[in-house]
C-alpha cells in the first residue's frame, strides 16, 4: 500500500514538473519593449505556414472547380460561390475573431481555427452536392480561416517594432509560395487520385495550423518602473522651502521641551501659590503648541510623505490595471469614435474593389485583345513573381530609418500607382503591354497585401495596443466589398460586353481608397479638429508650473507665520508669569 502511494506521489510530482516545464516553454513572454526578434522569429515561421494553408489554399482552390462542375453538373457561377462564401465568412467574422482572441488568447483561438479548417476541408471530400460544399468549405472552413489568420498577424506585429514591416512582408510570402509550389503539386495529385482524395490530403496538411497555434506564446509588454520619489514632483524652490519648514518644526519642538523642563524645575523649588501660577503658564504654553501639533505634527509629516509615495505607487498600479483592463476588452468600440480609424477602414473598403478583377478577368481580357489563350495564362505567373518582389521591396523600404515615420505616405504612393496601372489595363492592346501591366499590378498588390492590416499597429492609425480589436472591425468592413466586388464586375462585363469595364470599376474603387488614405494622417494629427497648438499648450504648462511654485511659497510663508505667532504668545505669557512670581516672592 505504501509503495502504491509513493508511486502515485512520484507520478503526480512528475506530471507537475512536466506541466511547469511546458508552461515555462510555451507560456507568456514578458518584455520591457518589443524584442524585434527572440521568440518572434518562431512566430514569423508560424505565420508563414499559416499563410500557406489559409490564403494559399484559397487561391489554389480553383484547380478543383472544373471537376466539381462536371461531377455535380453545375454552372461556373454556382461553383464560384464556394470561394465567395468562404472569403465573406472569413472577413465578416473578423470582430468574432477579435472577441475570442481577447477572451481566450491567441493560442487557443488559432488551434480551434486550425481544427475547423482541417475538419471542413476533409468533410468536403465526402459531400454529395454543391450545397453541402457551401456548408463544409464555405462556412466551416471559412470560419476557421477567420480564427486563424487575424490572431497570427496580430501577435506577429506585437513581437516586432522596428523590423515589423520587413518580417511581415517576408512571412506573408507563404501565400505566393503556395501558388508556385503547392498548386502544381496538387494538380498532379488530383490527376492521379482524384479531387476528393486530394481534398482529404489538403485537410490533413492543414492540421499543421494547430501546431502553429501552440507556438503563439502571448507577449506582455511591461515598461520598466521609473525610480521616482516624492521630491521629483517639486521644484528647487519648493525643496528649499520644505527644508526650511522642517528646521522650523524641529526648533519649535526643542523650544517647547526646554520650556516644559524649566517649568518643572521651578515647580520643585516653589511654593503652592507659585505652582498655581506655573500651571497657568503651562496651560498657556501648551494650548497653542498642542493646537499646532494637532494641525501638523512632525511625525505626521513623515507619515504623510509615506502616504503620498504609497498613493503614487497605487496610482501607478491602478493605471496599469486600467490599461490592462482596456486591453482585455472583448471588443474596443471606442475605435469607431476615431476619425483616423474610420478613414483607414473606408480606404480598405474601396481598395478591396480593386483586388479581384485582374486575377479573375486578365485571361479573358488578354484573349479579347488578340492574345493566344496559352500565352494569356502566363499573365498569372507574371503577377505571382511580381507579387513576391513587391513584398520583399516594401518590407525593406519600410524598415529604413527615413521611412519609419512615413509609412502611410509610402502606402499612399503604392495605392496611387496601382490606380494608374488599373487604368492602363483598359488602354493596352497587345501582349507585352498587358505583361507590363500585370507585372506592375502584381508588384503593388504585393506591397498592399502584406502591409494594409499590419499598418493598423502603427501609431498613425490606432497603435499596437488596440490592434486586435481594430483588425477585426477593419476586416469586417472589408468583407462587404469582397462579397459585392466580383458580382459588380461581372454585371458591368455583361452590360458592356467588354472585360475592360471591370477594370474601370476597380480603378474607381482604388482611387477613392487613395483619397481616404491620404486623410488618415491629417485626421490623426488633429488638423480637421482644431486642436490647440503645441506652443500654446507649452506656454500654459509653464504658467501653471509658475503658479504652483508661487502658491507653494505662499503656503510656506503662511505656515511660518503661524508658527511664529504661538512663539510670541508664549514669550508674552512667560514674561507675565515670571512677573507674578516675583511679586509673590516679594
Amino acid at each position: 500500500m505504501k509503495g502504491f502511494i509513493s508511486v502515485e506521489m512520484s507520478n503526480s510530482q512528475g506530471m507537475a514538473l512536466c506541466r511547469a516545464k511546458v508552461t515555462r516553454f510555451l507560456g507568456a513572454k514578458q518584455y520591457s519593449e518589443a524584442p524585434d526578434g527572440g521568440w518572434g522569429w518562431v512566430i514569423a515561421v508560424a505565420f508563414f505556414l499559416v499563410e500557406i494553408f489559409t490564403y494559399g489554399i484559397i487561391k489554389t482552390f480553383g484547380i478543383f472547380l472544373q471537376d466539381m462542375m462536371e461531377e455535380f453538373n453545375e454552372t461556373n457561377s454556382r461553383v464560384s460561390w464556394i470561394i465567395s462564401i468562404c472569403v465573406f465568412i472569413m472577413t465578416f467574422n473578423g470582430p468574432l475573431s477579435s472577441v475570442m482572441t481577447n477572451r481566450f488568447g491567441f493560442q487557443f483561438v488559432v488551434m480551434i481555427g486550425g481544427l475547423l479548417i482541417s475538419t471542413g476541408t476533409i468533410a468536403t471530400s465526402f459531400t454529395s452536392s454543391l450545397n453541402q460544399i457551401y456548408i463544409t468549405y464555405g462556412l466551416v472552413a471559412g470560419l476557421g480561416y477567420c480564427l486563424t489568420f487575424l490572431p497570427t498577424v496580430t501577435i506577429l506585429s506585437k513581437y516586432f517594432s522596428c523590423r515589423r514591416s520587413l518580417v511581415t512582408a517576408l512571412a506573408s510570402t507563404g501565400e505566393s509560395f503556395a501558388m508556385f509550389a503547392l498548386a502544381p503539386a496538387f494538380s498532379v495529385l488530383r490527376d492521379k487520385i482524384g479531387w476528393r482524395h486530394t481534398m482529404a490530403v489538403i485537410g490533413t496538411l492543414q492540421s499543421i495550423i494547430i501546431i502553429c497555434g501552440v507556438l503563439l506564446r502571448p507577449i506582455i509588454i511591461k515598461p520598466r518602473a521609473t525610480q521616482s520619489t516624492e521630491t521629483d514632483t517639486f521644484s528647487p524652490k519648493e525643496l528649499e522651502a520644505l527644508k526650511t519648514q522642517e528646521n522650523i518644526d524641529s526648533l519649535v519642538l526643542e523650544n517647547f521641551e526646554t520650556k516644559k523642563n524649566g517649568i518643572q524645575s521651578l515647580r520643585q523649588t516653589s511654593t503652592p501659590e507659585e505652582n498655581t501660577l506655573l500651571d497657568k503658564e503651562a496651560k498657556l504654553e501648551m494650548a497653542p503648541s498642542c493646537l499646532e501639533e494637532s494641525k501638523e505634527p512632525a511625525t505626521e509629516k513623515h507619515n504623510k510623505g509615506e502616504e503620498k509615495l504609497m498613493d503614487k505607487e497605487e496610482g501607478r498600479k491602478s493605471g496599469d490595471t486600467n490599461l490592462s483592463s482596456a486591453n482585455s476588452r472583448l471588443l474596443d468600440f471606442s475605435l469607431l469614435k476615431e476619425s483616423s480609424f474610420i478613414l483607414y477602414s473606408l480606404f480598405g473598403l474601396f481598395a478591396t474593389l480593386g483586388f479581384f478583377a485582374p486575377s479573375l478577368y486578365i485571361i479573358e481580357l488578354s484573349v479579347s485583345r488578340g492574345v493566344e489563350r496559352e500565352r494569356a495564362t502566363y499573365m498569372l505567373s507574371i503577377m505571382a513573381v511580381a507579387d513576391i518582389l513587391g513584398r520583399f521591396s516594401i518590407g525593406w523600404v519600410l524598415s529604413r530609418e527615413v521611412f519609419r515615420t512615413r509609412k502611410l505616405l509610402v502606402l499612399l504612393v503604392c495605392v496611387v500607382m496601382m490606380t494608374v496601372d488599373l487604368v492602363g489595363f483598359t488602354l493596352v492592346t497587345e501582349f507585352h503591354g498587358l505583361a507590363v501591366c500585370c507585372g506592375l499590378y502584381g508588384f503593388f498588390m504585393g506591397t498592399l497585401a502584406c502591409t494594409h492590416i499590419p499598418m493598423l499597429a502603427e501609431d498613425e492609425v490606432v497603435g499596437v495596443e488596440r490592434m486586435s480589436s481594430a483588425a477585426g472591425v477593419y476586416v469586417f468592413i472589408q468583407s462587404f466589398a469582397g462579397l459585392g466586388g466580383p458580382p459588380l464586375g461581372g454585371l458591368l462585363v455583361d452590360l458592356t460586353e467588354n472585360y475592360g469595364a471591370a477594370f474601370y470599376s476597380c480603378a474607381v474603387g482604388m482611387g477613392l481608397g487613395a483619397v481616404f488614405l491620404g486623410l488618415v494622417r491629417l485626421a490623426k494629427k488633429g488638423l480637421p479638429c482644431r486642436r490647440r497648438s503645441p506652443n500654446r499648450s507649452a506656454v500654459e504648462h509653464e504658467r501653471n508650473l509658475g503658479h504652483k511654485e508661487e502658491s507653494g511659497e505662499e503656503k510656506l510663508d503662511k505656515r511660518t507665520h503661524n508658527y511664529s505667532e504661538p512663539e510670541d504668545k508664549q514669550d508674552i505669557s512667560q514674561e507675565g508669569a515670571t512677573r507674578e512670581i516675583k511679586e509673590v516672592t516679594a
